[in-house]
């Protein structure tokens, strides 16, 4: 298959896309009908000198969209074409919302990871499925069943099962933080409390302050939302409190987004007094601060620091909680704790967006927890943790170029690398993907997807050999760009 690629201006589509684009092209055009046979993946990647990995995800996106069909084992096929209707000559293409095209657009400007089995996978957070505790979990959820099975399986409340909320409301107290059951409503994870969060305090039009870099999902949060984005950078001391009090005293900008520990991407932590400082300039402005605390329970070093939350005296905080991290995302269990009519707005919320949780989940974490299985998990993962970032910081100050920086994080499950002579990790994607490592480019963190000479590095999933042998990989890419060798195999992914 002839496919002219472009590639090196900078402003191409993404290999992968041009791809798919032709094929679909090809099809439009009668040149490929249905049941044609694809070029098999390993074949055209080699006569377009491009990754395997590229060629397995234009043909992914072109099974999704329905244009083609896999099979193991045979390939992949041009799909039958769909029957047309007596009363229109062309498929039916419903027209989405703006938002939804907005959030399409920027779900497309993500980089795509391939499914290399040999890739070291430093660019997921996503926690290593060997450390979950399955049996001693599936042996506790069982027990509730069996308990109280029928009770379980109803609609529960939109603020979700009261023995997991007791239990969430005394580890949160042993932080400092004032709450009680009734302070806390449950969610899918702290991603949908972003949401919720966000919701109460703005609509659409409306500004949300957020750390620059940042998570990128609150990110996709607010453009599905139909906010604006005020991004406060960081420093190295946490977020810019000056910009941050230029931000929050404009009437537009409705909230604070922030992650104080082990942050998303960077992995630091701020100071007591960085955070009563910004409590000061958010209570002076009268504007609400949601606190992500994710990976609140994965500290493996250092002291712990009271969060916001244990600071706020005054109702400004909205606290997040989730076990994605910690103990499996699989659960899709978090906590989002507030004050006083926050509260009801938030079961307000609730009750419109999904009605109520999976009770049995929630009741099975409550026993998980309260019997200490859940800490002693904790201790098992900060362990591991603790010995893969060692391994990485170590690795990091072995292999990397001079002028290259890092964070050292005190836990969580990120770190931070800056590259020297503002090099644009984006461009060195497919490069680290063809020497055997991923990692996520700084670009994806910022509010407007712009170029970034930094990136994260995750020691969630790898080894630590595996995570040496990855970041020795990633740092000859590095030098081969510092020095300025081509590579013939360099693909944009």
């Amino acid at each position: 298959m002839d496919i002219a690629l472009e590639r090196g201006t900078g402003r191409e589509r993404a290999v992968y896309r041009q791809i798919s684009d032709h094929i679909r092209l090809e099809i439009a055009g009668g040149r490929l009908e249905a049941g044609d046979r694809l070029p098999p993946i390993r074949d055209l990647a080699k006569d377009l000198g491009v990754n395997r990995d590229t060629v397995a995800l234009a043909y992914e996106e072109l099974v999704n969209a329905g244009v083609a069909v896999s099979t193991v084992g045979r390939g992949t096929f041009v799909a039958a074409a769909h029957p047309k209707t007596a009363s229109s000559s062309e498929d039916f293409r419903p027209a989405l919302s703006p938002l939804t095209e907005r959030l399409l657009g920027f779900e497309r400007a993500r980089p795509q990871f391939g499914s290399s089995a040999n890739a070291v996978p430093m660019h997921s957070l996503v926690p290593d499925h060997s450390l979950y505790p399955a049996e001693e979990f599936r042996r506790v959820l069982n027990r509730v069943l069996q308990q109280s099975g029928p009770e379980l399986l109803l609609y529960g409340s939109p603020q979700g099962h009261l023995g997991l909320r007791e239990t969430l409301a005394v580890r949160l107290q042993r932080e400092g933080i004032h709450t009680s059951a009734g302070g806390i409503v449950l969610c899918h994870g702290a991603s949908q409390g972003i949401s919720l969060g966000l919701r109460l305090f703005a609509q659409s039009g409306d500004t949300v302050a957020v750390e620059e870099p940042t998570y990128n999902n609150v990110l996709a949060a607010a453009h599905g939302l139909g906010f604006e984005i005020a991004p406060i950078p960081m420093r190295e001391a946490g977020l810019d409190l000056d910009a941050l009090d230029r931000n929050l005293a404009r009437p537009e900008v409705k909230v604070l987004y922030t992650i104080p520990t082990f942050h998303n991407p960077l992995g630091s932590t701020t100071s007591v007094e960085h955070r009563r400082q910004l409590l000061e300039i958010a209570a002076r402005h009268r504007k609400p601060v949601i606190e992500d605390g994710y990976e609140t329970d994965l500290r493996f070093s250092g002291r712990a620091i009271p969060s916001l939350a244990a600071l706020d005296r005054t109702g400004l905080v909205l606290h997040l909680f989730s076990f994605s991290k910690s103990l499996f995302p699989g659960a899709r269990v978090g906590a989002i704790t507030a004050q006083g009519r926050l509260i009801e707005a938030l079961l307000a919320l609730k009750q419109a967006t999904d009605l109520s949780d999976a009770l049995p989940l929630q009741a099975a974490l409550a026993e998980f927890a309260e019997s200490g299985a859940y800490d002693r998990h904790l201790g098992r993962v900060r362990r591991v943790l603790r010995e893969r970032c060692n391994a990485l910081l170590d690795a990091l100050a072995r292999e990397m170029p001079e002028g290259t920086r890092w964070t050292q994080p005190e836990g969580g499950l990120q770190l931070w690398v800056e590259l020297p002579e503002e090099i644009e990790t984006r461009e060195l994607l497919s490069d680290a993907a063809v020497a055997g490592v991923f990692f996520a480019p700084g670009s994806q963190f910022n509010h407007d997807g712009r170029s970034s000479n930094g990136l994260r590095l995750t020691f969630a999933m790898a080894e630590p050999d595996d995570l040496r042998a990855g970041v020795a990989a990633l740092a000859r890419v590095i030098v081969e760009r510092l020095e300025g060798k081509p590579r013939m195999d360099r693909v944009q992914i």
